[in-house]
């Protein structure tokens, strides 16, 4: 089959003798073959609608681009506010375990301006068990 164009045939005018054309035949060697007109292949379609379509999802890609660093940034300012309110609570709790250990350190000291003495034996009584802990130790 050939891919050849046919020649475009021009419609006749009224009254005018439509053009005969002459019977197509096949060249010489080609084993007695009949050559037929075929169409022509089809002509490529516009590449607007191809284009129209890369051009939005060029534009979704970058929107979305956008959205995903916007966000980033929200968050990665709403970390740092974190992270400088953790330090100052961090702060916060150093400077009450300073007075905890300043107020140890001076608790004797107050106990003997009030008037107290250390204990000289100690026990306990465990409500739980209805014992006393640790047991007296007797001396021989």
């Amino acid at each position: 089959m050939s891919a050849l164009r046919a020649p475009a045939v021009l419609p006749a005018r009224r009254g005018e003798p439509t053009p005969r054309r002459a019977p197509l035949r096949a060249l010489d060697g080609g084993a007695g073959r009949r050559l037929d007109a075929v169409r022509a292949p089809l002509q490529a379609t516009s590449g607007v609608p191809f284009m129209v379509l890369c051009a939005l999802v060029l534009a979704g890609a970058l929107l979305a681009a956008l959205l995903l660093n916007t966000h980033m940034a929200r968050g990665s300012y709403e970390m740092s506010r974190l992270q400088r309110e953790a330090g100052l609570v961090a702060q916060d709790v150093q400077e009450v375990q300073a007075d905890l250990r300043s107020a140890e350190a001076s608790l004797p000291d107050q106990a003997a301006r009030l008037g107290m003495v250390p204990a000289e034996d100690v026990t306990m009584f465990s409500v739980v068990d209805g014992k006393i802990v640790p047991e007296p130790v007797e001396e021989p």
